[in-house]
């Protein structure tokens, strides 16, 4: 490795020992890097450098930022973090706020500054913060005004955090908490980056959590060029014209990159929404005109009902990710704008997507073929490749790779060399690839293997089910049987005749859309299922022994 710029070792002393890294693939046409590297000095610096400074970079509700703008606010907090709160390069920071331009602006600041950015959702409430500052040994906070709260709870659990600086507060704060006004004027002084290795960890991201503990995993400053110059120049395609926008958060990589890197990366701008509804989301693409859009699946089906109130004249890429996409949703999508989405499979082990496909080179059904600059296969338990049409474990490896934060769960992630995703899929003989299920996901009834989602994506077409998901529950016959817990549409149940009616309905639709033994045995309906914050269906709180949301 190159010798660090960090002063607060903690980030390299504690990646994973060398034998239980990835493979990674660095030296690709896309992914040379300088051995130093300082990612935001290429996000922003060097933008600024190449005469976009007055070219609009961060939008909200409230204004328009230029890249010479958010370039003076980024340095201005720079120089509070390593003057002020006496941080040093490798300190691990925690940021704290919803998407708007002051938590673009701590994002990029913490980083530039050569310390450790660690974004959590807005939602975590203390319990789930405690954690999190334990695991990176987090000293110093940004913290929206509004979320503060929950940070006091948590760092009552965690004395470590001795400093915490608000932003966004309301005029007249009065709290013991010091206060940073990252929209106002500032100084002006220019804030030299700090010289960090490529190699350096630039941020920590932990999982969602859907299962367990949360997982950090730790991403150098290469790995985030790397996100930006890979999927985005080959599948995305944007351009400096362009005004991004979307609902997944900046402390979800998906966000992270579709949301603040790609859009700075390519010289275009990015609409940052606070809150969102499906129909304020059309609205707001509307107002803006925006022109990409990244979301999950659900949000889209959400918005394909409602499209046709809005003028998306000016929306011409959409990116789905997060979870599966159902066939139903991406045709429902289609058949409402006019726009392919673009499927995508990434991992936060991985920082982004690297197995996708460009609108015209979509095959139905599938998520697409590997990214150029990463390396997928479908394996065996054993590690070994399947045929064609197989299903086995999906495999990856390229420039960005898994590197947990001292967690033993890294020797499951990466076997021999490669990034095990623990999820499910197919290869045809063209290589595009097929999802089936989260290897946990994998339902076996009767010595038949049955994929979750695949049943859900059957339900999803059928005119009464809004959403769905699908697990196995356990069965003294079959070892398992296919449960669907159904959201149906409004009147749905009163106009098919009952809950009983409407279940049989559903189970004769899938029997005709599916090899019969995939149907739903059981079948429960509910107000709403439970999702993560970026949207993910939480299907382990669907299986017995957990409470209902």
């Amino acid at each position: 490795m190159t010798p660090s710029a960090h002063q607060d070792t903690f980030a390299r002393d504690h990646l994973p020992a060398p034998s239980l890294w990835p493979t990674l693939l660095l030296d690709g046409p896309d992914t040379r890097y300088p051995d130093r590297l300082n990612a935001v000095a290429a996000l922003l610096d060097a933008k600024v450098a190449e005469g976009l400074g007055e070219s609009p970079a961060l939008r909200s509700d409230e204004g328009v930022y230029s890249y010479r703008e958010v370039q003076a606010r980024v340095d201005h907090l720079a120089h509070i973090l390593t003057g002020p709160m006496g941080l040093v390069p490798g300190n691990r920071v925690l940021l704290r706020g919803a998407n708007n331009p002051s938590l673009a602006i701590c994002w990029l600041a913490v980083v530039k500054a050569g310390l450790v950015a660690v974004a959590t959702m807005p939602q975590l409430r203390a319990a789930e913060l405690a954690p999190i500052l334990e695991k990176a040994q987090v000293t110093a906070a940004l913290c929206d005004a509004r979320l503060l709260d929950e940070l006091r709870l948590a760092q009552a659990r965690s004395p470590r955090l001795t400093q915490v600086m608000v932003y966004g507060a309301p005029a007249g704060w009065t709290e013991p908490e010091p206060s940073v006004d990252l929209l106002g004027p500032v100084s002006g002084i220019p804030f030299q980056a700090c010289e960090t290795a490529a190699d350096d960890v630039a941020l920590i991201a932990f999982t969602s959590g859907t299962t367990g503990q949360p997982k950090g995993t730790m991403h150098f400053h290469r790995d985030v060029l790397a996100m930006c110059d890979l999927f985005p120049r080959h599948i995305l395609r944007p351009a400096a014209q362009d005004i991004f926008c979307g609902t997944p958060p900046l402390a979800f990589t998906f966000g992270l990159g579709g949301l603040l890197c790609f859009p700075l990366r390519y010289g275009a701008s990015v609409l940052l929404l606070e809150r969102y509804t499906p129909d304020g989301l059309l609205a707001a693409i509307q107002a803006h005109q925006a022109s990409i859009c990244f979301t999950a699946p659900t949000f889209f089906r959400q918005m394909a009902a409602v499209a046709s109130r809005y003028d998306l004249s000016s929306l011409r890429k959409c990116v789905s990710a997060g979870e599966a996409l159902p066939d139903a949703t991406r045709q429902l999508w289609k058949s409402a704008t006019g726009i392919e989405l673009i499927d995508g499979i990434g991992a936060t082990e991985m920082i982004h997507i690297f197995i996708s496909a460009r609108e015209d080179e979509v095959r139905r059904g599938s998520i697409g073929r590997v990214v150029p600059g990463y390396e997928a296969r479908v394996v065996d338990e054993q590690g070994y490749p399947v045929p064609a049409g197989a299903t086995g474990r999906l495999a990856v490896r390229g420039p960005t790779g898994c590197r947990y934060l001292d967690d033993a769960r890294q020797a499951d992630y990466v076997r021999d060399g490669w990034n095990l995703t623990g999820d499910t899929f197919t290869c045809d003989d063209d290589g595009y690839f097929f999802y089936q299920a989260r290897s946990d996901d994998m339902i076996i009834s009767a010595g038949y293997n049955i994929a979750g989602p695949e049943v859900e994506a059957a339900l999803l077409t059928h005119e009464s089910v809004a959403e769905c998901g699908v697990v196995g529950i356990p069965d003294e016959t079959r070892g398992q049987i296919v449960k669907a817990f159904v959201v149906p549409r409004a009147g749905e149940i009163a106009k098919a005749g009952g809950e009983a009616a409407l279940a049989r309905a559903l189970q004769d639709w899938v029997k005709n859309v599916l090899a019969p033994y995939k149907y739903p045995r059981a079948v429960e309906f509910r107000d709403s299922l439970p999702r993560t914050e970026t949207g993910k269906l939480q299907r382990f709180r669907l299986r017995p022994g957990l409470p209902a949301p």
